[in-house]
């Protein structure tokens, strides 16, 4: 399994102030979509969430996600290593992700760029 690079989930009250904020500190451009119901923005290393608290409820335990090569192997890799798969691999609006539970209990998505 091939880890590309982490980022780090920042759930915030209002998306459209943090978001230049995060552009500046960050020197780039927000990516912005929306998934079952939370504004998303994808700045530099940063994932900026905001949404109906339940959904941020359950996004905040997962601590980052992990950019990999491929979900699928990382699925295999982390089954193997005795991680639970929680969910997936489904598809994203940019690739494909997973969730897992590691043996110490932290929970992480794994996310490639890959068209499933």
């Amino acid at each position: 399994m091939e880890i590309l690079g982490a980022t780090l989930r920042v759930c915030v009250d209002d998306i459209e102030t943090a978001i230049p904020f995060y552009e500046r500190l960050a020197g780039g451009r927000a990516l912005r979509f929306e998934r079952a119901g939370v504004q998303v923005a994808a700045v530099g290393c940063f994932l900026l969430m905001s949404g109906p608290e339940a959904e941020l409820d359950v996004l905040r335990k997962v601590a980052a996600t992990i950019a990999v090569k491929d979900v699928e192997e990382a699925g295999r890799v982390l089954a193997e290593m005795g991680a639970d798969i929680v969910a997936g691999p489904l598809p994203t609006p940019v690739g494909r992700n997973l969730i897992a539970r590691h043996p110490d209990g932290a929970v992480y998505e794994y996310a490639d760029r890959l068209a499933g």
